[in-house]
């Protein structure tokens, strides 16, 4: 009975050179090696299997039928864990990979594009995936192992698990259509605001909280008339005249030029709103996902 506790990756690895170049220089040359340790390392193995896997000839070597069924289950052995070594140094150079991030939409909006745009510009074999998630389920699915990062506004609350990085600062203003044009000029307070309908995200977002909590402050409520799915789709129900909503500056920036929206001027203005990075305390990232981690720090740094 063989104990295949005493035959070494390295032996196989030999044998199926030594098969494969039907020859013990070739094997050799292959790997490094000498003739002599070739030859040893056949013999070694004959030894602990019990049966011959070659046989000798003045014009190399050929296997025996034994050597035959061995080499047809160490082939694939060898070149599968060859394949692995090549994807992991093609993953170490950054050729290949999947990074996954888990966004916000204002976060997606406001920080992150243009660094997946760069990333995605230097890095082109690797594969990006990007699920717009509100806060709340980017930090689950971060926490659950389905993305690499999350990028998110200030979450409410945030799992010892997780540890995050600031990557920025957001402005949010609030915005009306046309139907509101009679509030050009006006300073507004959010308790004036609180009298006009109001479009924003629903409860159980990190939106949500943080406006209820901005107007709890100014003695008004937080009711949105309208709730939108996602921080995408205020400014559309805005612009349609259904109620004033807060977004980014950046959000609102062309509809404002455009003349589609106007800017209400408010006193005082809301808090700039923190974007941050989330990884896993003790998962460590894959190159690909350090690499953009490394990205992200660095374009939030120079705005």
């Amino acid at each position: 009975m063989v104990n295949r506790m005493d035959i070494s990756y390295e032996s196989y690895r030999i044998f199926y050179y030594a098969a494969k170049y039907q020859s013990f220089t070739g094997a050799a040359g292959a790997l490094g090696g000498s003739q002599p340790n070739i030859t040893r390392s056949v013999r070694n193995l004959e030894a602990a299997l019990g049966c011959r896997l070659f046989r000798r000839s003045n014009q190399g070597v050929r296997l025996t039928p034994e050597g035959e069924r061995l080499y047809a289950h160490v082939s694939l052995a060898v070149e599968h864990l060859q394949a692995g070594e090549a994807e992991i140094a093609a993953d170490q150079s950054l050729q290949s990979g999947v990074v996954t991030i888990a966004s916000s939409g204002i976060a997606l909006r406001c920080g992150l594009l243009p660094a997946l745009s760069a990333y995605r510009g230097r890095y082109p074999g690797v594969r990006i995936r990007v699920s717009n998630y509100s806060v709340p389920q980017a930090i689950e699915a971060l926490r659950s192992g389905l993305a690499d990062l999350a990028a998110v506004t200030a979450p409410p609350s945030l799992p010892k698990t997780l540890r995050r990085k600031e990557l920025m600062r957001i402005q949010e203003v609030p915005v009306a259509g046309m139907a509101f044009a009679f509030l050009r000029g006006n300073v507004m307070t959010l308790e004036a605001l609180a009298r006009y309908p109001l479009v924003g995200l629903g409860p159980h977002t990190a939106t949500f909280s943080f406006y209820s909590r901005l107007f709890s402050e100014r003695g008004a409520a937080f009711q949105p008339d309208i709730e939108a799915a996602t921080a995408d789709q205020i400014l559309p129900l805005v612009r349609s005249g259904l109620g004033i909503g807060f977004v980014p500056e950046a959000f609102a920036r062309d509809d404002i030029l455009a003349g589609n929206v106007l800017a209400l001027s408010l006193e005082p203005p809301v808090p700039k709103r923190p974007v941050y990075l989330l990884k896993r305390e003790k998962q460590p990232l894959s190159v690909a996902a350090r690499e953009l981690e490394r990205m992200l720090l660095a374009a939030g740094a120079e705005r």
